[in-house]
């Protein structure tokens, strides 16, 4: 659980010099694209600190959240030399129960994703009840999401060149 009032997005860096040529996919969620384009803008330009070629990153976009996991199969499949993907999206509580199903299903379908292509496929979903509380994750007072994103992917890809003594 988080600290209470800490910003989640503020990391010991690790160095991730031998990432640089690895190619990364950033799938974007157009639903609350203000958040979704905070949560990007936090992943880009932490991988683009942290060594990554900017030619060696690929953005696209789909529609809502729902579609984080199709399109991340779609990108995988499109490029064999993906070494991870990123998805970014919003999803904020309404009225209904279509929160809870949506939800579950994103999450879900990008755990099935990552095991099924045995690729890291990052879970950068916001899940809040408010827009206000989606807006302090996504550059706000409790950080950038999309940093810590960006950070878990590399720290997912040093680690599979770990295991794998790469």
């Amino acid at each position: 659980m988080a600290e209470k009032k800490k910003n989640l997005s503020e990391f010991n860096t690790v160095n991730f010099s031998s990432l640089k040529n690895l190619k990364i996919g950033i799938i974007v969620s157009e639903w609350n694209n203000t958040v979704t384009t905070s949560l990007k803008e936090g992943v880009y330009s932490t991988l683009i600190e942290q060594g990554i070629d900017k030619s060696n990153i690929s953005i696209c976009y789909v529609p809502g959240s729902f579609e984080l996991p199709t399109a991340a199969v779609m990108m995988l499949e499109a490029d064999d030399q993906l070494d991870a993907v990123i998805c970014l999206g919003c999803i904020i509580q309404g009225e209904t129960r279509h929160f809870e199903f949506i939800s579950q299903a994103v999450a879900t379908g990008i755990m099935k994703v990552a095991i099924d292509y045995n690729t890291p496929v990052i879970f950068g979903v916001l899940t809040c009840d408010t827009m206000q509380q989606a807006e302090e994750r996504a550059g706000g007072k409790h950080g950038n999401k999309g940093v810590e994103a960006a950070f878990s992917c590399l720290k997912m890809l040093l680690l599979e060149r770990k295991l794998h003594n790469i």
